[in-house]
C-alpha cells in the first residue's frame, strides 16, 4: 500500500511539472493592419441578408459511369441556379441518362432548396453523384 502511494504522489507531481512548462494562456492572435485597400471579392460571401451568395464549385464525383460536378449559386442563402459541370459521357448511354436525370435533378434542388433530393429511376450513379457534388459545393458556402 506505501508504494502505490508514493507512485501517485510522484505522478501528480509530474503533472503538475508538466502543466507549469505550457503556457495557462494562448497567445492573442495576429491582427493585419488595414491597408486601406479593399480586399479581393471571394467568390462566394456571406451576406448581411444572413446566407452565402455567389457561386460555389462542388467536389467531383467519381461514379461508376463517370465523374459529377456541380455548381450552386445562392443568393442570401437561397438556391437560385444549380448547373452541372461534369457529368457521365464515356458512352451514348450514359450521357443520354445524364441529360434525362441532371434537369430532373435540378429542378429538385431548386424545390428543396437542399441537396435532400429523391435519385431519379435509371440513373442511380448519376443522381448519388450529384446529389453528392452539391452537398460539397453548399457545405462550402456555409449553407
Amino acid at each position: 500500500m506505501r508504494k502505490a502511494a508514493v507512485t501517485t504522489v510522484s505522478t501528480v507531481a509530474g503533472v503538475i511539472l508538466l502543466l507549469s512548462l505550457k503556457p495557462h494562456q494562448n497567445p492573442a492572435p495576429a491582427v493585419a493592419e488595414p491597408s486601406g485597400r479593399p480586399s479581393p471579392a471571394p467568390t462566394g460571401h456571406k451576406s448581411s441578408g444572413g446566407g452565402a451568395s455567389g457561386t460555389f464549385t462542388g467536389s467531383v464525383i467519381n461514379t461508376s459511369y463517370g465523374p459529377v460536378q456541380v455548381s450552386v449559386t445562392l443568393s442570401n442563402g437561397r438556391i437560385t441556379a444549380v448547373k452541372a459541370l461534369r457529368t457521365p459521357s464515356d458512352r451514348p448511354r450514359s450521357q443520354q441518362i445524364a441529360a434525362d436525370a441532371v434537369p430532373r435533378l435540378t429542378r429538385e434542388a431548386l424545390s428543396a432548396q437542399s441537396a435532400h433530393i429523391d435519385a431519379v429511376s435509371g440513373a442511380t450513379y448519376t443522381s448519388d453523384g450529384y446529389t453528392r457534388s452539391l452537398q460539397s459545393a453548399l457545405d462550402k458556402a456555409g449553407v
